[in-house]
């Protein structure tokens, strides 16, 4: 039962995370392919930046629901077999990560994962996944860098999580995942010490 359990979380979270809804939505709605388009991340703030607030919200939640559902879901079911809630919501999160950034779906193409981190940290700790959203929240307002304020957030949430009781498997999966978010942040980083990273605007300048 059990190595089914971690097979089958692996293989579904792996193959639904990797649903991209920037990808989808630009198409369907655009005829057009958010990779082709600005930074050609298929993410939510490059789809912001080109087709506007309103349906990059729709992506926020499509993003932050189409992680939580599963991972909650696998949370519930390592809770009832070898109660472990935090663990399965960790393991689970994982595999979101890895079809999130490689989807099969997109030639193993996809994005950067922080709302992926944001679902799972919901289902792992509500308490670090309220740090996460206030360090966000705080560093986005103050510096308008959707990518440092990402990895801020994601590193102070994992801080946050070992202040807790959670086990240290949990604590070392999530620990992953943001370095997994930090790689994946690489050209971020590097356009940020030379001073050409772009700034995020909830809206646009000229509205």
């Amino acid at each position: 039962m059990k190595p089914l359990l971690f097979i089958t979380t692996a293989i579904v979270c792996y193959l639904i995370a990797g649903i991209n809804s920037s990808i989808i939505l630009s198409k369907a709605i655009f005829k057009k392919d958010i990779r082709t388009c600005g930074s050609g991340n298929p993410g939510f703030t490059n789809f912001k930046r080109n087709f506007g607030n309103k349906l990059a919200m729709v992506v926020l939640f499509l993003d932050l629901f189409k992680t939580a559902i599963p991972v909650a879901a696998t949370a519930y079911f390592f809770e009832m077999i070898i109660h472990q809630w935090q663990l399965g919501a960790a393991y689970a999160g994982l595999f979101c990560m890895l079809g999130n950034g490689f989807p099969v779906w997109y030639g193993f193409k996809g994005g950067k994962g922080f709302l992926t981190f944001m679902g799972i940290m919901l289902m792992v700790d509500w308490r670090a996944w309220l740090v996460s959203v206030a360090v966000l929240g705080i560093i986005l307002f103050s510096t308008k860098y959707m990518s440092l304020s990402s990895m801020s957030a994601a590193t102070a949430g994992v801080v946050t999580l070992f202040l807790t009781d959670a086990n240290l498997y949990t604590k070392l999966i999530c620990v992953a995942i943001v370095i997994f978010i930090i790689i994946r942040h690489k050209a971020n980083i590097q356009r940020l010490f030379k001073g050409t990273e772009s700034k995020f605007y909830f809206k646009k300048k000229s509205e």
